[in-house]
This record gives structure tokens, C-alpha cells and sequence, in this order.
């Protein structure tokens, strides 16, 4: 074997590209890494000068480190598409934006964006299934449109499974409203509630306004007034197993068996007044009740709905919204809609724009508790209520 040829004063290009480096005479032998490259930590010298010195010789490598795993969460379209301007769907600035086919754009405006963060609200994942309550302690305020139209926009706007169930005891009006299926109603379901097992046996029972399941109430007043609170805890048992979002429009008045179950499993609730005078004096009247009879957290974080379907500019509408604001979470204004007075069947699509993002803003104040925190509740003293009298 040819042995390694020592180097004497010439420099190293003297020697063979091929031939083998000549180890130190003497000293410690280099510490070399797990690939073989030499260890540069503590040398006053790298070997990267005396490759360079080699004709055709390669810089060594050092091994690159590998990035830590990540999770399929952080592939986001944000994480990962390229930053386009947000592109305007209304107003002025949309039709700009689709006259010129996208070439002037001049971006959202402060109205279109703030629906775009209501939207985000109204998406906000929920970790199980949620109960909202719909009530009110006089009927004709817009309870039941209220209920079918909040449903609509909740399914409309989310991926989970939303149902709008009609708890009145004296043949409700929300399947009319919605989907005017009524054959098959929430006794049939009850009748045979033991041999429910899955989404489909639940779907003989319902019908469909758009991606909104409806279970309809009783028609038959005799048979209705059997609706009990167990019944309707049964019902809520199945439904709550399959579905995220159950919506109930209960009966008008708080006595009656079945709004008590209402109010024993809602998280949210929903209060239907209007700014009139019995308007607004009987949902403050719902309130108190509730205060009376345990509720008060409820009422506290509830919103209170104005239909503003009937008023009149002798109402102080700014006395009204004040007093609700002091004494619950929020208040939502739905303007008068030609759509919605006539009471047929509602369709999103035929709604005034005003009406449809008030519609909005209630779905997403009602989703602001869809996470394990509950919204802020206002504390108020009872002496800082504005009187309605």
C-alpha cells in the first residue's frame, strides 16, 4: 500500500487532487460530527480556506437542521395564499369593483367590513350543541319570525347542523313561516322517540327551509297541551345529540309546562318586545318574572329583540333601547320589511338589506357565547334602569 506522502514547505496545491489528506503528526485528532464534517467549534482555523485551496474541491456541508413538526392547523388560507386586496361585494365601492372587471379596486368599506367580522362571529367553532330560547310574554311582537329568521341566518352562514323546533303549545306558526310542512310534527317524534338512534330517524320528523331543519309544532290543540316539560326534555335530549344549534320558539307566556324545560336547558335567550307602549312594557314585564323565578343570569346575559314592525314617532325609541340596555346584554333593532308584515313563508333572499344585517348582528351577538367563555354581562343597579314609565 502506498503510504500518505508528508508535506514539506510547499503549499498543498503542490500535491494531487486525489491524493488523501496526511494526518497530523501530532496533537489531538479533530472531533468530527455524526456526517463526518469537521468540528469547527473551537479551532483558530477552518478547513473551508484549505478546500478552497483545492482545485475542484467542495466546501463541506453542515447538516441542516430539521424544523420542528408542525399541525394541519397552521395551513390556513392566510398561513398560505399569496395577499390579494379584499374585494368589495356593496355598495359603490362593489359595483366600481365589477364595472371595471377588478381593475380599480378601492377596497371594503367600514360597513362591509364590519359584516365580514360579524360573519367570523357567527362561524366561531362551538365545541357542543347549544340551546337558544326564544321568548316573549305577549304574543304578535314577532316572536316566531324572530326564531325562523335568526335559524336562517345561523344556517345559512355555518357548516354545523342548525334546527329551529316550535315548542308553542297552541299549534305554533314557525313551520308555516318556514316551510308550511306540518303533516308530521313533534308528537310523531315524541311517539316514537325510543326508536330514534340516528340523524336520519330524526329527519323523518322534519322538514327543510334551505340548510334549516324545522320540527313543527302540534296542530291539533287538544293533543298540543299534552306538550309537557318532559316531553319537551326528551326532544331536546335526542335533538341535542345531532344537532349544534337548537333554536326553540316557545309559546307565548312563561306558565305553561313546556316553557319551563325551555328555560331550565337554555344557554342563550332571546326576549321579543317592540317599541310601543304594551310592546315594551310586556317584555320588561318578561324580565322581571324571570328575575323573580331564578333567572336573573339568564336576563342578564340575554338580548332582547325590538320588532319594529309597528311604531310610532311618539315613542321614545331612544328611552326604550336605553332601559333593555341597562338591564340585559344587548339590543337588537329589526326594521319594518314589506317581506316579513305579510307572514307567509320567509326567504332570506327577499329580505330589505337593513332587516337581513340586523338579522346578522343578533346571530352574531347570540355566538359571542359559543366559545366556553360566556359573553360580558353588564352588571347594573336596579336604581340606573331607565324607567319606562
Amino acid at each position: 500500500m502506498t503510504q500518505p506522502r508528508e508535506a514539506t514547505g510547499g503549499t498543498r496545491a503542490d500535491a494531487a487532487p486525489d491524493e488523501p489528506k496526511a494526518a497530523p503528526a501530532e496533537g489531538p485528532v479533530a472531533a468530527t460530527t455524526s456526517a463526518g464534517s469537521p468540528d469547527h467549534s473551537g479551532g483558530s482555523s477552518t478547513d473551508s480556506d484549505e478546500f478552497a485551496a483545492r482545485p475542484g474541491a467542495e466546501p463541506p456541508t453542515t447538516p441542516r437542521s430539521r424544523p420542528e413538526a408542525a399541525s394541519a392547523a397552521e395551513l390556513t388560507e392566510d398561513a398560505i395564499v399569496r395577499f390579494r386586496s379584499d374585494r368589495p361585494q356593496r355598495g359603490w365601492r362593489g359595483a366600481l369593483y365589477k364595472i371595471t372587471g377588478g381593475v380599480v379596486n378601492p377596497g371594503v368599506g367600514a360597513a362591509e367590513r364590519a359584516r365580514q367580522d360579524q360573519l367570523r362571529r357567527i362561524r366561531r367553532p362551538l365545541p357542543g350543541s347549544h340551546q337558544i330560547a326564544v321568548s316573549s310574554l305577549k304574543g304578535g311582537v314577532g316572536k316566531t319570525t324572530v326564531s325562523a329568521c335568526l335559524g336562517l341566518v345561523l344556517a345559512e352562514n355555518r357548516g354545523d347542523r342548525v334546527i329551529a323546533l316550535d315548542a308553542n303549545p297552541d299549534a305554533g306558526t314557525l313551520a308555516d313561516r318556514l316551510t308550511t310542512e306540518t303533516s308530521v310534527t313533534v308528537r310523531n317524534l315524541l311517539d316514537n322517540i325510543h326508536a330514534t338512534h340516528s340523524l336520519t330517524d330524526i329527519a323523518r320528523y322534519t322538514s327543510l327551509a334551505g340548510r334549516l331543519q324545522v320540527l313543527a309544532s302540534e296542530q291539533d290543540p287538544a293533543m298540543s297541551e299534552a306538550f309537557s316539560r318532559d316531553e319537551y326534555e326528551q326532544v331536546c335530549e335526542v335533538l341535542t345529540r345531532f344537532y349544534n344549534i337548537v333554536i326553540t320558539d316557545s309559546g307565548t307566556g312563561l306558565v305553561h309546562s313546556a316553557m319551563e324545560g325551555t328555560l331550565a336547558l337554555a344557554d342563550s335567550l332571546v326576549v321579543v318586545g317592540a317599541p310601543t307602549v304594551d310592546g315594551a312594557s310586556r317584555a320588561s314585564k318578561t324580565l322581571d318574572w324571570l328575575i323573580a323565578h331564578g333567572h336573573a343570569t339568564q336576563v342578564a346575559n340575554a338580548v332582547v329583540v325590538l320588532s319594529c314592525d309597528r311604531m310610532s314617532k311618539e315613542v321614545d325609541l331612544e328611552r326604550v333601547r336605553g332601559h333593555f340596555a341597562a338591564r340585559c346584554r344587548a339590543v337588537v333593532e329589526i326594521p319594518h320589511d314589506p317581506h316579513l308584515a305579510t307572514g307567509g313563508r320567509i326567504e332570506l333572499a327577499r329580505l330589505r338589506p337593513a332587516t337581513h344585517d340586523a338579522f346578522l348582528t343578533l346571530a352574531a351577538l347570540l355566538a359571542d357565547a359559543f366559545d366556553s367563555s360566556k359573553a360580558p354581562v353588564r352588571q347594573v343597579a336596579p336604581e340606573q334602569v331607565p324607567s319606562l314609565s
